[in-house]
């Protein structure tokens, strides 16, 4: 198993079940993302740069995205708080995730994978 998969698995509930359930929505809808352990969290990478991220916290789970200052759906769900370049999908609870606001996003994210980190 690779670390990235062992962090997914060795989260307590609910993390572990919206963890695998991100997972498998990210991977169906974007299929040639490659997963790795980066910062010491699972990190989806696409065509070898990063595409995203989920992080687990205290009380919820972040779905973040690499070229966030680049998205334009859904601008009003996800939350910047504590960084400046970042943007996240964030759920507390499993029942909270919407797959069809995050598939939008996730192609949304993937149209502009291209772009460099930092908007000029």
């Amino acid at each position: 198993m690779n670390p990235a998969e062992n962090y997914i698995l060795s989260q307590p509930e609910p993390y572990r079940s919206m963890l695998l359930h991100l997972q498998l929505i990210i991977e169906q809808t974007i299929s040639e993302v490659d997963l790795k352990f980066k910062y010491k969290i699972p990190f989806y990478y696409l065509e070898g740069r990063p595409y995203c991220y989920l992080n687990c916290s205290k009380n919820y789970v972040d779905l973040g995205f690499w070229n966030a200052a680049y998205l334009t759906v859904h601008l009003e769900r996800m939350t910047t708080t504590g960084r400046k370049m970042m943007r996240s999908l964030r759920y507390k609870s499993l029942e909270e995730i919407d797959n069809t606001i995050l598939v939008e996003v996730l192609k949304d994210a993937y149209n502009v994978k291209d772009q460099k980190f930092r908007k000029n």
